[in-house]
């Protein structure tokens, strides 16, 4: 599709794809339309699986009539089904669909299954060591793609899955001090720790490759944290990754699946409102500092002394999470509803929503340009002039 650009192709089971990856950003921000439009340009384009109903108003309208917990498990995975079918529709055979499971999520095998039987293309899995993924997914031919930090992550899962006849067909290595979203460490502290180098990965993998008889060309290897231009590309392409992995700048493209105003948040997000703070799942994370998460940040002592070991019920009655800080009384976790921030951040309510997003500047500023026009800047430096196109949104 670019045929300008230098790189070697990144090859997942047996198909070669452009070396950039679409990363998955839930709730809602990545679904068919951002993941159909990567796969469309030939590279691979990830839909995040958790609570898709929310860009469907018939889906959202059953829910709302009978709000129990098993309508909203039900209507989540018919969202997943009609989006993988929408997204597969629009890359029209090209590159490929992914489906991102969250391990720390109560549905994930859930969601492992519907990606299968829907046709998704592959499996990408974060937020915990997917150790059983191979088990959920025994004689379908999908791929494999585990999210994972640090070389030790990657020899502990490529050994509990060779056990099991597996290979990953990638792994993506996330650098928790660049990243968005939820971060592969236990504590903020530690996220600059020299073991989540990239160049001393590598090096630590070389041994374990070497150790278990594999390749590069067995197992890939594609970066993800802090890739936000060409120059970015090159480096680590020529530093030996096979592939490399971008969210917010996807997030903020024309055909990102979110509300215009939640892109204008990340677009224009300067370095100082951008903040790491302890999520309700336990892990760190980064986010704008919007009207809610200043409101809560700045009361957080006092709310995890109201309420940190209370075990309250589920505001939504979804029960997402498999550990929950609001719901279990978790006192060192964070205290909120995550899907309903999430959910209002989808809609673009810059008061009440979380904005998840990576540190660094984005490849065109505060622009919000196309897929392939930021595919075409991260893989050649060539950026074409903008051209005006009219915004469109809906939430189904």
């Amino acid at each position: 599709m670019f045929p300008g650009h230098s790189f070697a192709p990144l090859q997942i089971r047996g198909r070669q794809l452009l070396p950039v990856v679409q990363g998955g950003m839930g709730v809602g921000i990545s679904a068919h339309r951002l993941a159909g439009s990567v796969a469309r340009e030939g590279a691979l384009g990830t839909i995040a699986s958790i609570d898709l109903r929310h860009h469907h108003s018939d889906l959202m309208d059953m829910c709302r009539a009978d709000p129990r917990h098993e309508t909203l498990a039900r209507a989540n995975l018919v969202a997943l089904g009609r989006e993988i079918a929408a997204a597969r529709k629009l890359a029209g055979g090209n590159g490929m669909i992914a489906v991102n499971v969250m391990k720390a999520v109560n549905a994930h095998a859930d969601y492992v299954r519907a990606a299968c039987e829907h046709g998704a293309d592959a499996i990408v899995m974060g937020a915990g060591l997917p150790l059983d993924l191979p088990d959920l997914t025994a004689g379908v031919d999908i791929a494999l793609v585990p999210i994972l930090s640090d070389a030790r992550g990657v020899a502990l899962v490529l050994k509990k899955w060779m056990k099991k006849g597996r290979l990953p067909d990638a792994i993506v290595i996330e650098h928790p001090a660049y990243a968005g979203g939820h971060l592969g460490v236990t504590d903020i502290a530690d996220m600059g720790n020299e073991r989540f180098a990239f160049t001393k990965i590598f090096e630590e993998l070389e041994g374990v490759y070497a150790t278990l008889g594999i390749s590069r060309r067995d197992v890939p290897l594609v970066v993800a944290g802090g890739v936000n231009s060409h120059e970015a590309v090159r480096k680590w392409l020529e530093a030996g990754a096979n592939g490399v992995q971008v969210g917010t700048p996807f997030a903020v493209t024309e055909e990102g699946d979110a509300h215009p105003d939640f892109k204008r948040v990340l677009a224009e997000a300067k370095p100082e409102d951008i903040v790491e703070f302890v999520s309700v799942t336990g892990l760190p994370a980064r986010a704008v500092k919007t009207p809610w998460l200043e409101r809560y940040l700045r009361n957080e002592s006092r709310i995890r002394a109201k309420i940190g070991s209370l075990k309250l019920a589920c505001p939504t009655g979804l029960e997402c999470l498999s550990a929950c800080g609001l719901r279990d009384g978790i006192e060192k976790f964070g205290h909120f509803c995550i899907d309903t921030r999430l959910a209002a951040a989808l809609r673009g309510d810059v008061a009440n929503g979380l904005f998840f997003r990576g540190r660094e500047a984005l490849p065109f500023g505060n622009a919000i340009r196309s897929v392939r026009d930021l595919l075409e800047l991260l893989l050649t430096g060539a950026a074409r002039p903008a051209v005006a196109r009219r915004a469109a949104f809906a939430l189904a």
